[in-house]
């Protein structure tokens, strides 16, 4: 994407607010524009400054940050992306939140540097996903014996090609030198993936071929 990328910071933590702001307004190209110290905070803070990414604490007093990411991708037209922080890699909160709608998670202990590609990387449109930490997830969290939906017939071997690349926690670009075809052909196939799996993100995608049993953990 072009331009600065905004950024709103959701954690009931002074100290961690501080800290992410730090790391954030140093570099080039990135603003922190609010914050919020309880998840009730998060939308009216998210409408008021209007960012590109939200970095949601998954534990917050009143209104945990599973459904305050909830409550802003249902009131904006056009909503930020949301990258949920946790303390717990295996969090039963994080599975929740991508399942609503988070476009990735990252851990309180990440350095900085991967901090900031990470909100580089959900602004443009990717996911953060741990391939190995979503399957452990996934196999905890999916039905048992889940048969693949209906979507699943509909896709192209392309389409389910590229749905299985993206479980692994490839980006476009990588998708793409693995096919050997463009970014752009990868990106028709991805949009095309969402609209035949009827989600919002790629994550979504990766979610439901998780839980259909489209993609089966290992």
């Amino acid at each position: 994407m072009s331009g600065t990328i905004r950024v709103v910071l959701a954690d009931d933590e002074r100290m961690v607010r501080t800290a992410l702001r730090v790391i954030l307004d140093a570099e080039p190209g990135i603003d922190v524009v609010g914050e919020a110290s309880t998840g009730a905070e998060a939308l009216p803070v998210v409408r008021e400054s209007r960012p590109d990414v939200v970095l949601m604490d998954v534990r917050m007093p009143e209104i945990d940050g599973i459904r305050a990411t909830e409550q802003i991708l249902a009131a904006m037209t056009a909503p930020p992306k949301i990258l949920v922080v946790t303390t717990f890699e295996n969090d039963s909160y994080v599975y929740d939140a991508l399942r609503v709608g988070a476009a990735g998670f990252l851990l309180k202990r990440a350095a900085a540097d991967e901090l900031v590609q990470a909100v580089r990387l959900v602004a443009r449109g990717e996911s953060l996903l741990f391939p190995a930490k979503l399957r452990e997830l996934a196999a905890r969290h999916s039905p048992a014996g889940a048969r693949a939906a209906s979507w699943a017939a509909r896709l192209t071997e392309r389409e389910a090609e590229v749905l299985r690349l993206m479980a692994t926690g490839l980006t476009n670009a990588e998708i793409a030198r693995r096919m050997g075809v463009g970014p752009a052909t990868v990106k028709t196939h991805v949009a095309s993936v969402l609209a035949k799996t009827g989600v919002r993100d790629r994550t979504q995608a990766v979610i439901a071929a998780y839980e259909s049993g489209f993609v089966r953990p290992r």
